[in-house]
C-alpha cells in the first residue's frame, strides 16, 4: 500500500496550487491536487469519477472550473 502515497508531497515552492500538466492525464487538475494536498493523484482520480457515477454534486463543472482558473 506504499505505493498510494505520493512521492512528491512536497507543496510548490509557491505554497499555493498550482496545475501539473507534466503529470497529468487530462488538464493537470488531479496531479496539481495531488501535489498540493499530499494524496495519491489516483485517489482524486478514483473520486472525482466516483462522484460522476454516483451523481454527487457537479463533479465535471467543478473539474472543468479550477482546470480554467487555477494557474
Amino acid at each position: 500500500m506504499s505505493n498510494l502515497t505520493n512521492n512528491n508531497s512536497q507543496p510548490p515552492a509557491g505554497g499555493g496550487f498550482r496545475l501539473d500538466k507534466t503529470n497529468g492525464k487530462l488538464f493537470g487538475v488531479c496531479s496539481g491536487l495531488a501535489n498540493w494536498s499530499g494524496v495519491d493523484a489516483l485517489i482524486w482520480r478514483i473520486g472525482f469519477v466516483a462522484a460522476v457515477l454516483l451523481g454527487i454534486g457537479f463533479p465535471i463543472l467543478i473539474y472543468l472550473a479550477i482546470a480554467l482558473i487555477a494557474d
